[in-house]
């Protein structure tokens, strides 16, 4: 067994743990397994160990992944997205979790019109209200969910965050909880529907994020290891 495959059967295990405890059917949880900078021949073994979820941050590298392993996965674009490159995400993402502004849906909503698609997005939440991170503030959320609902072609399942890095995921477990309590609120006030899906967790601190109701964990370096640093 390959090391990819034996980081993917621990990450599956701990997955299934963590549910549990939480009195969650583990089935709930999917793993999205982000590939920024992995080659095609590492992306292959996860394949081939059975995983279909794959996350991308950049358009162009996602790309050319994307054509050369043809159907039957389910990509998700997770980075940071420019309105500019929304036809692009359109057309080669099933889920685009980092919607934050008007000015992005925008754009998408034109795009996914031109295809003749719904596009399924989350809303990017950014709850601490760090100035280096992308995300809607807590307060915006529910104008800019109502402004959304608006446009036909746009769907949006959910929320997503990108807590601040903490060593200790402990640290981290308010800021999930947060999500799900303003996930909560939001149907609780009819503002969405059922906003199904929470993108939080990431490799040091998935199983808190579980626990406190993730449902999509996206997981890169517990994977394939570390990224090489750029130069």
């Amino acid at each position: 067994m390959s090391l990819i495959a034996r980081n993917l059967e621990d990450i599956r295990r701990r997955l299934a743990a963590a549910a549990e405890r939480a009195g969650r059917d583990p089935q709930e949880v999917r793993l999205v397994a982000v590939t920024k900078t992995v080659d095609l021949g590492r992306l292959k073994e996860a394949v081939a160990y059975g995983q279909t979820h794959f996350g991308e941050n950049y358009l162009q590298e996602a790309k050319a992944k994307i054509t050369a392993l043809g159907e039957g996965l389910t990509w998700h674009f997770i980075g940071h997205l420019q309105s500019n490159k929304a036809k692009a995400a359109v057309e080669f993402f099933h889920l685009i979790h980092s919607v934050d502004r008007l000015k992005l849906a925008q754009a998408l909503e034109e795009a996914a019109a031109r295809r003749g698609k719904v596009q399924d997005i989350l809303l990017q939440v950014n709850l601490a209200g760090e100035k280096t991170k992308s995300g809607a503030a807590v307060g915006d959320v529910p104008d800019l969910l109502k402004e959304i609902r608006k446009m036909p072609h746009l769907r949006v399942l959910g929320l997503m965050i990108l807590p601040p890095w903490l060593p200790d995921p402990e640290k981290v477990r308010p800021y999930f909880r947060a999500l799900r309590e303003l996930r909560d609120k939001l149907r609780e006030d009819g503002v969405a529907g059922e906003l199904p899906e929470l993108s939080m967790g990431m490799s040091g601190d998935f199983e808190v994020a579980v626990e406190e109701g993730a449902t999509l964990v996206r997981i890169g370096t517990a994977i394939f290891g570390e990224r090489p640093r750029k130069a």
